[in-house]
């Protein structure tokens, strides 16, 4: 069975920065973070390539970094000028060709 273990959710101002991370049991092609707002499905937030290459949400781009460490199966996600539409669960995804995990989701709120 395959385990996806998300940390690093809380709460933080506007303007503040948060580290998202997740740790897999083992290695995966694809890593990226998911989140979901109230009443919605969830949408791709960023993604990253075992090889490195990034992919980011137009709404994210240039405030989100998305890295990953092969070693040891760990992506993280730096987020950085925090916005109060950035509130939702953020939720660590790994997949690959006829597989896919998902992790049990984190709470980030972003709030004075």
């Amino acid at each position: 069975q395959v385990q996806l273990v998300e940390s690093g959710g809380g709460l933080v101002q506007p303007g503040g920065s948060l580290t998202l991370s997740c740790a897999a049991s083992r290695s995966f092609f694809n890593m990226g973070w998911y989140r979901q707002f109230p009443g919605n499905e969830r949408e791709l937030v960023a993604a990253i390539s075992i090889g490195g290459i990034p992919n980011y949400a137009d709404a994210v781009k240039g405030r989100f970094t998305i890295s990953r460490d092969n070693a040891n199966n760990m992506v993280y996600l730096q987020m950085n000028s925090l916005k109060p539409e950035d509130t939702a669960i953020y939720y660590c995804k790994a997949w690959a060709i006829g597989r896919v995990a998902w992790g049990q989701g984190t709470q980030v709120t972003v709030s004075s």
